[in-house]
């Protein structure tokens, strides 16, 4: 079957035909081998983390024609130029932020949805907000046909967060960023962590853990990656 690549939010239903077509213990093998060869022997420990990666159907978040691939050790396209993230990072970004199921996280940049399906699991509550209509359309009808319920998606600029919602105990921006944005800062509680890539969006940048505490903020660096940029008014009209 040849498939339009990037399907209209509406052929996105042809996902779950196409994903039920793959045997279903076939694709539990590939998620245990994932999580055994990408993510545990690269240092990830986290028992919670391990067990969401393990659960969370990632064919199901990417194009029809690239379910084959959806386990493979590497971020695949999803369409308006942007893509969903290679399984190692997801893992990690989460292990680093070390969700609870009594806190309420906010996700800048739903793409494909499967980061903010990942933290449903380990999370109270989950707000997520993407940039670009098609994938917002396409990310939260998956969500909703998947059933993660604690899942809220919106439409809009992340840069600004989700101000009408009380602070949040953790935030992950999941493109890359040349600053942390000031109402992302505003917008964490005491004690909170904001994951991000942070440095040059068009160049390597550093994954790191903004950590607030009595005002004060902590940033630990962790390693080197390589992120799609932030759009919006993360985007300065100097920059291309």
């Amino acid at each position: 079957m040849v498939l339009k690549r990037f399907l209209p939010a509406a052929g996105w239903l042809l996902v779950a035909a196409l994903a039920a077509a793959q045997d279903p213990a076939e694709m539990a093998e590939r998620r245990e081998a994932m999580v055994r060869d990408q993510i545990q022997a690269r240092g990830v420990k986290d028992e919670r983390v391990l067990a969401a990666m393990r659960s969370v159907p990632r064919h199901l978040f990417v194009p029809p024609e690239l379910v084959k691939a959806a386990y493979q050790d590497s971020p695949l396209p999803i369409g308006e130029g942007q893509t969903i993230s290679q399984p190692y990072i997801v893992a990690l970004m989460t292990e680093l932020l070390d969700p609870r199921p009594d806190q309420r996280i906010l996700e800048v940049g739903t793409g494909s949805g499967y980061q903010a399906a990942v933290l449903s699991g380990l999370s109270g509550e989950v707000f997520s907000i993407e940039i670009k209509e098609p994938l917002y359309r396409r990310s939260t009808e998956t969500l909703k046909r998947l059933g993660f319920e604690n899942v809220r998606t919106r439409l809009g600029d992340g840069y600004f967060g989700w101000p009408e919602q009380p602070a949040f105990d953790g935030i992950m921006i999941t493109a890359a960023v040349d600053h942390v944005p000031p109402p992302l800062l505003a917008q964490l509680k005491d004690g909170g962590r904001i994951v991000l890539p942070l440095g040059n969006p068009y160049s390597v940048q550093s994954l790191v853990v903004v950590t607030r505490s009595g005002g004060q903020y902590k940033v630990r660096h962790v390693l080197g990656v390589l992120f799609v940029p932030l759009t919006g008014q993360a985007l300065t009209p100097s920059q291309p």
